[in-house]
């Protein structure tokens, strides 16, 4: 960049791994929600992504972060004992 005059935004270069936080969710997302999909629109394509990730990936996927359980049954395992029931 800088050998053509151009000016990096972000200062020093990043160290490799930087980008690894964002590249697996959006790896599940265009091979589950995207990948071999054509939309009549952006709206469409939109919504179809936020279909995935909220009803999907969101609540249905396995964790690895939560012990390889759906959040639901994480919840489930570990909401306190002594906690009153909603009536």
């Amino acid at each position: 960049m800088r050998d053509d005059g151009i000016r990096p935004s972000m200062g020093s270069m990043p160290p490799p791994w930087n980008g690894a936080i964002t590249e697996s969710p959006m790896g599940v997302v265009r091979s589950e929600c995207v990948h071999a999909r054509t939309f009549e629109s952006r709206v469409h394509a939109t919504l179809a992504l936020f279909e995935c990730t909220g009803r999907f990936h969101d609540r249905l996927r396995i964790h690895s972060a939560l012990g390889w359980l759906r959040p639901a049954g994480f919840e489930a395992a570990n909401e306190p004992k002594d906690r009153p029931s909603a009536a």
